[in-house]
């Protein structure tokens, strides 16, 4: 059966496509390599986007979180904390961020009780890489850098 020159050139046609949009969405929005970069402009565009529709509400608008955040409520549980400088997010290495954000505390830390929901069903992967970029980005230098220390601690801990 011979070949079709028209058949092979479309499926060459496809496959740089496929490259090329791989390579913008890596390039643009950390997609291949994912993280929470707070230095890309538009991934950061996206994350306040993301954070202002669904995290404000908790976290508040301005990453204030609840008030009295460090004490319990009636119910047991702590408020929202805030994601500024004040709070403790930035203890936290991105990919543990990334996982309590996706499944909530209650399918990260089984047993702790919280009103943190999942958002796996809510948010693509790259929406929560974007706003966890958008609140590192809110971050002064020295904060930012201590967790970049505490991401690479992370990281040498899994190898």
């Amino acid at each position: 059966m011979p070949i079709d020159r028209r058949t092979v050139f479309a499926g060459s046609g496809l496959i740089v496509v496929a490259v090329v949009a791989a390579g913008v969405l890596w390039h643009e929005y950390g997609a291949l390599s994912p993280r929470a970069d707070a230095d890309n402009p538009r991934l950061v565009a996206l994350g306040k986007s993301v954070y202002h529709d669904h995290c404000a509400s908790c976290h508040g608008a301005n990453l204030e979180g609840q008030p009295n955040w460090k004490e319990r409520l009636p119910s047991g549980r702590l408020p929202a904390p805030p994601h500024d400088a004040t709070g403790h997010t930035w203890h936290h290495a991105d990919k543990q961020l990334f996982d309590l954000t996706k499944n909530g505390v209650a399918g990260t830390l089984p047993g702790y009780q919280s009103d943190m929901p999942a958002f796996k069903n809510v948010l693509r992967d790259d929406e929560i890489w974007a706003a966890l970029g958008y609140i590192k980005s809110t971050w002064p230098p020295d904060i930012r850098a201590r967790q970049e220390r505490v991401n690479q601690q992370f990281e040498r801990s899994r190898q």
